[in-house]
């Protein structure tokens, strides 16, 4: 026999496995994905959450407001785990200061 005939039935074969598969794909139900949980702890009686969202939703405007950046002040203090109060530097800021090694520079 003929090699050309040979290649011919085995292109048939393949496109008659592939349409075949093709339908069998087709007929099937789409597969549901399971919903994604998303848990969100938020601590009762805490108005921060609420006024970042709130917040967030102004936009630009946000930029501007007192309020805004005194929640982002709280938020950051909390996520930093700093203590007191936001705005306030450590009691100890000086000792937190390097030494400088350069020498004083006397009356010249």
């Amino acid at each position: 026999m003929d090699t050309k005939l040979f290649a011919r039935i085995g292109a048939g074969a393949f496109v008659a496995v592939a349409l075949t598969m093709t339908v069998l794909e087709l007929r099937e139900e789409p597969r549901v994905p399971p919903p994604e949980i998303v848990t969100v702890f938020e601590p009762d009686g805490d108005p921060l959450p609420a006024q970042l969202k709130v917040c967030a939703a102004m936009g630009e405007l946000a930029l501007s407001a007192p309020d805004c950046r005194a929640a982002w002040a709280e938020k950051r203090r909390r996520f930093l785990g700093v203590e007191g109060k936001a705005n306030e530097p450590p009691a100890d800021a000086d000792a937190l200061l390097p030494a400088s090694d350069a020498p004083e520079m006397k009356g010249q």
